[in-house]
């Protein structure tokens, strides 16, 4: 290897790349300058003098860490994972599972997939509703013992909708969350229905009157409502949802998202339950539909109360009987209706009644 010493002269990396190894148009965004390392000579030279070398080792995306955990503490770590695109991952989310020490998943294949294409080599331990009280104790030890643990789902972000990562609750063992993809914020954020506030009911209950006694629920509240819903049960669904919700009430149906074949389907529940009556649409879907319109009465202003009095009592009404025909038409107590028709027209017929 040649060593050329650096002139004392001040010359950024660029121009000494240029100069050293003759680079054509060299570009120095083309390179990260955290991969350029200086090493020592021995024996020693004087400070103004050194070699430079390029290294591409720490701008490998493929390659694995020099060490497994480095920079991570230990603790188990939520990960965000691709709700349908592999390339809808954080770069983050990729660290975390090539430096865990093992990662833990609902679908060892399906996730397989996703390690695969990313050439990330950490093994995988199914963990599920199915079988978490028998791998809880040896996850822990685990925990306890200081690895990194990554938990993933087979879509999205772990614990919404999927087993919770219950382990570390009574153990003070660190849980990092690693944000990512999410079905239910990106078809509320694209679904057009009012997002300031909603309510994420996920999948619903099996049992029939579970379902009703949630969706009568859903069917009562202002915000937007959020579902999971899976293609078999997208008629039975739609069949109760149109009975409770009404069918002029609007939805939309969020399918296979971030996929090849993305599709919304907006309009009505009524016109829902008919186009999807002859047929079952295929893929993961996520169904929302607006929140009922709650109709405020506002009560009318004293001004207003004292007119329709005033006009009652013209008209020979009695002032018990002014108040109850103008409590009747508001929400206002009737008690408050009479203290203010006593007000404005208590001495007017105490007048009235002396005169006559």
């Amino acid at each position: 290897m040649l060593i050329h010493p650096l002139p004392s002269m001040a010359m950024s990396p660029a121009t000494i790349l240029q100069r050293q190894w003759r680079l054509p148009n060299f570009t120095p965004t083309l390179i990260s300058f955290t991969s350029l390392k200086l090493i020592s000579l021995s024996p020693p030279l004087s400070p103004k003098y050194g070699a430079l070398y390029c290294s591409t080792d720490s701008i490998n995306h493929n390659s694995q860490e020099s060490s497994k955990g480095a920079h991570l503490k230990p603790g188990l770590y939520l990960v965000g994972t691709p709700i349908g695109n592999l390339e809808d991952i954080t770069l983050r989310a990729l660290r975390v599972l090539r430096s865990a020490n093992v990662i833990l998943s609902e679908d060892t294949r399906h996730s397989g997939k996703l390690l695969q294409y990313y050439d990330i080599k950490t093994p995988l331990l199914s963990y599920h509703k199915f079988n978490e009280s028998q791998r809880e104790q040896t996850i822990l030890k685990r925990l306890r013992e200081g690895d990194i643990v990554a938990l993933i789902s087979d879509a999205g972000t772990p614990g919404i909708s999927d087993p919770e990562a219950k382990l570390c609750v009574d153990e003070n063992i660190p849980v990092i969350p690693i944000p990512g993809p999410s079905a239910l914020v990106a078809a509320l954020s694209a679904s057009g229905l009012t997002n300031n506030e909603f309510t994420f009911v996920g999948f619903l209950p099996k049992h029939a009157g579970s379902r009703r006694e949630r969706l009568t629920i859903s069917a009562n509240e202002a915000t937007t409502q959020v579902f999971f819903v899976p293609p078999h049960k997208l008629h039975q669904f739609l069949e109760e949802t149109s009975s409770l919700f009404g069918d002029t009430r609007r939805c939309v149906i969020a399918r296979e998202m971030t996929k090849v074949h993305e599709e919304f389907w907006r309009g009505t529940l009524g016109s829902a339950k008919e186009s999807f009556s002859n047929h079952q649409p295929k893929g993961e879907m996520t169904l929302l539909i607006e929140g009922k319109e709650i109709s405020v009465v506002e009560n009318p202003s004293e001004s207003q109360l004292e007119n329709e009095l005033g006009d009652l009592i013209s008209k020979g009404h009695s002032l018990s009987m002014a108040v109850k025909l103008v409590a009747e038409g508001t929400s206002m107590k009737r008690k408050t209706i009479y203290s203010l028709a006593l007000r404005k027209f208590g001495k007017q017929l105490e007048a009235e009644d002396d005169s006559s």
